[in-house]
């Protein structure tokens, strides 16, 4: 099954072209918590830069955050991390957030949670207080009536076989969270040239099959063009066997989302593949994993 991205009439999507290209992990005076309208989440997401620091293990092409620029905060406070997010959540239950841009751009779904994500300017499971921060999303959802809003780990993989952030996902399990782990890539090669990172290839693969097993996960996929050029067909059927493996080994993929950058990335040798290079790609995937694949375009958002 293919489901390609579809927000309705032309006035809606000029505002949520707005929106989707307004994402900044910044609001008000909050250090930690911010809203964005996220494709990927269909609506108002609530985010939680675990990472202020911009810490993170790796440095993908395809990134925008400007790790040249100072954080405005160093560390994380868990008393302020719930009390931003308490007021959030007011903010949107009150529709004074939907009465602010771009928000206002997209009225219909300013006012409702579609989901919490753990995310930010770097890797969530890198922290040191994963699991109390998965305590305190949990218990505040719980407190202001969000007990059907879904929490997301949006995750690069790394760190999941930590035995903390183990512990953080048996609480999200409890909870009816979902992990959205990335893949990038089919091959070591191919993934040391688009994630950057010293973290080898067969661990990211290790902790995907180890999360997947429990639970169902999504697999979230970036492709872009390096230097013009899409990614080669044989790293995406390296990246589908790679898929096939996790599966094979018992673990259970619900959903893939491939999608490509919306945002100028700060390496200007990126661009974002067309929404034509993206669908063929999710055929390619449909046709050799049989999972549902979702896409997301970037010259549309």
């Amino acid at each position: 099954m293919l489901r390609c991205a579809v927000f309705g009439p032309k006035a809606v999507k000029t505002g949520l072209t707005i929106a989707h290209r307004s994402h900044s992990r910044t609001y008000r005076e909050f250090c930690y918590v911010y809203p964005v309208i996220s494709r990927r989440s269909h609506g108002l997401s609530i985010g939680i830069n675990l990472n202020p620091n911009k810490a993170c293990n790796f440095h993908c092409v395809y990134c925008q955050v400007d790790r040249a620029t100072p954080p405005r905060v160093s560390m994380l406070v868990l008393s302020t991390l719930e009390r931003e997010l308490r007021e959030m959540v007011e903010l949107v239950q009150s529709g004074t957030l939907a009465s602010e841009y771009p928000f206002n751009t997209v009225l219909d779904m300013a006012t409702r949670i579609n989901d919490i994500a753990l995310s930010g300017d770097g890797e969530p499971t890198t922290v040191r207080q994963f699991r109390d921060v998965v305590e305190i999303v949990t218990r505040v959802k719980r407190e202001t009536g969000l007990q059907e809003t879904k929490v997301v780990l949006i995750t690069d993989c790394a760190g999941l076989d930590r035995t903390d952030v183990q512990a953080g996902l048996r609480l999200l399990d409890d909870d009816n969270g979902e992990v959205w782990a990335k893949l990038d890539a089919g091959t070591e090669q191919y993934f040391k040239q688009v994630n950057r990172t010293a973290i080898a290839f067969s661990r990211i693969l290790k902790n995907l099959a180890l999360t997947a097993r429990p639970r169902p996960i999504v697999v979230q996929s970036l492709f872009v063009r390096l230097h013009g050029e899409p990614p080669p067909v044989t790293e995406i059927e390296a990246y589908c066997e790679r898929l096939n493996e996790i599966i094979q080994g018992g673990g259970k993929i619900k959903l893939i989302q491939v999608y490509t950058v919306v945002r100028k990335p700060l390496e200007s040798w990126v661009d974002p593949l067309s929404e034509r290079e993206l669908e063929a790609i999710a055929a390619r995937i449909h046709r050799n994993t049989q999972v549902p694949v979702e896409t997301f375009a970037g010259g549309k958002a």
